[in-house]
C-alpha cells in the first residue's frame, strides 16, 4: 500500500468552536480555546442544562431531551447549533459522534471546519476488520483473525469483538468452545444496540498482554509526529482505569517498532490531526495492531505532560492548515493518570448516581473534570467524574504523588473507585511492572477491595468521629445527654463491600470520652464538622461533612462514607423475600431468551440485563427457585430500587 499525503486545506483563521460533546472533554477544549482567543459554543441535553461545560461556554444551545440518542448523537441538531451560534468549527471530543464519518461529512458540507481527520479517513478506520486489512497491507503487525466456524480447543482463549465502536462494548472473552456461539450472539446484540452495527469478529486472546498505544499527530503537508507510548493495561470491562506515559519496561527495539508502525499507519491512510494507534504487546515482546482511534483520547494528558504540549491547540493549528515543526520536543519525566469513577468495584463495578456535593483534590497534580461541587451524576452518561494526573521526573515519584493526592481527595457523593485507585498504584505488581497487563484486575481485584483488620479499625474510628461531631453543641432538649448512665447510641451503614453496620456507643463525662470498644482512644477536641482523637498516642484528625442522612469522614489515610440509620427501623422498608431490586437507574435492554413467570431458575442464572452509564449489567437469580414475578419488559426505564423480578423458594 502506498502512502497517501493529504491535500492541504486553504489557510484559514478560526474564530469560534462548537464542542459536540459534554463534560470533561468539553471543558478541556474550551480551556484551550479561551487561551487562544476563540469563542466557545456548548451543546447540552436537558439533563445537562446547568452542567459546568454549559456555564463555561460563551454560548450554549439546547438539544431537547435527555437520552444521548436524542441529544449528543443528533448530528443534524449539532450542525444547526453551530451555524445558529456563529461557530465556524466543530470539535467532536471523544465518544458520541467523534468517530462518525457521516457527522464529520455533514460538518464540512455545512461549510464548517472539522477538528479531526477527513471523513473518508474516519470511514476507512471505522470498521476494525477493514482497518486490520489496511494495516496488514501497510506492514503493520497484527493478530490473525479466527474463523468461529472452524475454531478448535487449540485456539482458546478467544476474544469476540465488535467491528464498530469501542469502550469495551460488544466484547466477550471465550474460554470454552461450547460458549462461543452464545457469546457471539450476545456480542452482536450489544454491538447492534450500542453502535447500530452488529458485525463482530474473533481473534486470539493474548493472556498476559499489555495495552500499549502511540499518540500520533499529522498535518496536511505530510508531517507526522509520533509522541511516544502510553501504557493503558489496567482496565475493567475492557475500559481503561490507569494510564501512563511513557509505557514502562519496553525495550528500545520495541519502542522503535511501535513508533514506526504507528507512523506507517498514519501515512498509509493520509491521516490528519490527533489520533492514536493501539497495540497489544504480548509477554514475548511482540506487538500486534488492535485499532486506530481517529480522535483525541481520554488519556491524552499524560502525553501532554511529558512533552509539554497542548494537543488541543495543535489540533486547532492543523485544522487551520499550519504545518507541524520538523520534530516534536523531547519528552521528559513520567506521567500517570487515574480515572475517578462513580462506581463500586466490589459490587461488579456497579455505577453510582446522585448529587456530588464536593470534589477537592489536593497536591501538585492536574485535575481534568466534567463536574463541580453540586453536580448531579445521572445514569445517562459515563460514570467518570474526573481524571487526576501526576507528573514527576521518574515513574516511582509520579506514582507516589498520584496515590498521595487521591488518598487525600475529598469526594462526597456516590460511591467511587478512589480506594481501588490508591491500592492499585501501591500494589507491588504495578510498582515493579512485573504484573502490568490487561489481566491485572482479574488477578488482584479481590485483594484490592478486601477489608482487612487495619482497614476495619480505620472505618470504626471514622464512625466514632462522625458520632462525636454529630453530637457537638446539642443540648439535652435536642437529644444529647451528658449523663454517665445514659450512653449515646448511633448507628451507621458504611459504603463499600458488605455495607457493614457500625453501632457506636459512647458517653462524654465532663469532656472525657468513654467509648465502648475503643480502648486507648481519647477525645482531644470536636466541633460540628470534625473531631481530633488520640489513638494510642497518635493524633488523628477527622473532617466530617453531612448531607441529610449521608455522612462523609475524611482523614489523611483516606475517606469513608456512611448512611446514618434510624434507631428503630421502619417495618415498611421490608420487601418480599426473593425480590430483585434495580441497583441503579437504567434501561432494561434484554431478557433471558424464553424467560417467563413460573420458570424454574438456578442460582446465578442471568435473568435480564440493565444498561446504565454506557455499560450493561447482568441481573442474576440470587438462589435456585421459581420466577414468580417478572414485571419488566425490554425498553423499560427503571429507577433505583424498582422491582425487577421475584425468585421464590
Amino acid at each position: 500500500m502506498t502512502d497517501r499525503t493529504p491535500t492541504p486545506p486553504s489557510s484559514l483563521t478560526l474564530s469560534g468552536v462548537l464542542v459536540a460533546n459534554r463534560g470533561e472533554i468539553a471543558r478541556r477544549v474550551f480551556r484551550t480555546c479561551r487561551e487562544l482567543g476563540l469563542a466557545t459554543v456548548a451543546v447540552h441535553s436537558d439533563t445537562d442544562a446547568h452542567a459546568p461545560h454549559v456555564r463555561e461556554a460563551d454560548t450554549a444551545v439546547r438539544l431537547p431531551g435527555d437520552a444521548p440518542a436524542d441529544t449528543y448523537l443528533r448530528g443534524d441538531l449539532i450542525v444547526k447549533a453551530a451555524l445558529d451560534a456563529g461557530a465556524d468549527a466543530v470539535h467532536p471530543g471523544y465518544g458520541f459522534l467523534s468517530e462518525n464519518a457521516a457527522f464529520a461529512a455533514a460538518v464540512t458540507d455545512a461549510g464548517l471546519t472539522w477538528i479531526g481527520p477527513p471523513p473518508e479517513v474516519i470511514e476507512v478506520m471505522a470498521s476494525k476488520t477493514r482497518a486490520k486489512e489496511l494495516m496488514a497491507a501497510a506492514g503493520v503487525p497484527l493478530l490473525e483473525p479466527v474463523d468461529p466456524a472452524s475454531a478448535t480447543e487449540a485456539d482458546l482463549p478467544l476474544l469476540v469483538k465488535a467491528a464498530s465502536g469501542g469502550g469495551g462494548r460488544g466484547m466477550r472473552l471465550v474460554t470454552e468452545l461450547s460458549a462461543l456461539e452464545g457469546e457471539l450472539a450476545a456480542a452482536r446484540a450489544e454491538a447492534a444496540a450500542a453502535f447500530g452495527d452488529g458485525e463482530v469478529f474473533v481473534e486470539p486472546y493474548v493472556t498476559g498482554g499489555r495495552h500499549v498505544e502511540v499518540q500520533i499527530l499529522a498535518d496536511a503537508h505530510g508531517g507526522v509526529w509520533t509522541l511516544g507510548t502510553r501504557d493503558c493495561s489496567l482496565q475493567r470491562r475492557h475500559q481503561k482505569v490507569i494510564e501512563e506515559a511513557p509505557a514502562p519496561g519496553l525495550s528500545d527495539g520495541l519502542r522503535t517498532t511501535l513508533h514506526e508502525a504507528a507512523a506507517r499507519a498514519a501515512r498509509a491512510i493520509g491521516y490528519r490531526g490527533a489520533g492514536t494507534v493501539e497495540f497489544l504487546v504480548s509477554a514475548d515482546g511482540r506487538a500486534h495492531f488492535l485499532e486506530m482511534n481517529t480522535r483525541l483520547q481520554v488519556e491524552h494528558p499524560v502525553t501532554e505532560e511529558i512533552y509539554r504540549l497542548d494537543l488541543v491547540a495543535l489540533q486547532l493549528s492543523v485544522a487551520e492548515g499550519r504545518p507541524l515543526d520538523a520534530a516534536p520536543p523531547l519528552p521528559r519525566g513520567h506521567a500517570v493518570e487515574a480515572r475517578l469513577y462513580a462506581e463500586d468495584p466490589a459490587a461488579g463495578w456497579r455505577p453510582g448516581t446522585g448529587p456530588l456535593h464536593r470534589l477537592a483534590v489536593p497536591g501538585a497534580v492536574r485535575l481534568d473534570s466534567g463536574v463541580t461541587d453540586g453536580s448531579t451524576i445521572t445514569a445517562h452518561y459515563d460514570p467518570m467524574l474526573a481524571k487526576v494526573i501526576a507528573w514527576a521526573p521518574t515513574r516511582a515519584e509520579a506514582v507516589r504523588r498520584l496515590a498521595h493526592a487521591l488518598e487525600r481527595t475529598h469526594v462526597h457523593g456516590p460511591v467511587t473507585n478512589r480506594d481501588l485507585l490508591v491500592r492499585s498504584l501501591r500494589h507491588p505488581a504495578f510498582a515493579t511492572t512485573d504484573g502490568l497487563d490487561t489481566g491485572f484486575y482479574d488477578r488482584h481485584l479481590a485483594e484490592l477491595t478486601a477489608r482487612d483488620a487495619a482497614y476495619e479499625a480505620r472505618v470504626r474510628l471514622a464512625a466514632l468521629a462522625a458520632a462525636l461531631a454529630g453530637s457537638h453543641g446539642r443540648s439535652r432538649f435536642g437529644g444529647f445527654r451528658n449523663v454517665p448512665s445514659q450512653p449515646q447510641v448511633k448507628t451507621y451503614a458504611a459504603d463499600g463491600p458488605g455495607g457493614e453496620t457500625y453501632e457506636i456507643r459512647y458517653r462524654l463525662v465532663r469532656g472525657t470520652l468513654h467509648a465502648e470498644g475503643f480502648p486507648g482512644v481519647r477525645l482531644l477536641e470536636h466541633t460540628a464538622d470534625g473531631a481530633v482523637l488520640d489513638v494510642d498516642g497518635l493524633r488523628r484528625e477527622f473532617a466530617v461533612a453531612r448531607y441529610g442522612d449521608r455522612v462523609h469522614v475524611d482523614t489523611a489515610t483516606g475517606g469513608h462514607a456512611f448512611t446514618a440509620l434510624p434507631r428503630f427501623p421502619d417495618p415498611a422498608d421490608r420487601t418480599e423475600p426473593g425480590s430483585l431490586l434495580a441497583p441503579m437507574p437504567g434501561t432494561v435492554v434484554r431478557l433471558a431468551p424464553g424467560l417467563t413467570e413460573g420458570d424454574r431458575v438456578e442460582a446465578g442464572t442471568p435473568l435480564l440485563w440493565l444498561e446504565a452509564m454506557k455499560m450493561e449489567h447482568t441481573v442474576t437469580a440470587p438462589a435456585a427457585g421459581t420466577l414468580t414475578s417478572l414485571p419488566v419488559s425490554v425498553g423499560m426505564q427503571v429507577e433505583v430500587g424498582a422491582l425487577l423480578a421475584v425468585v421464590a423458594d
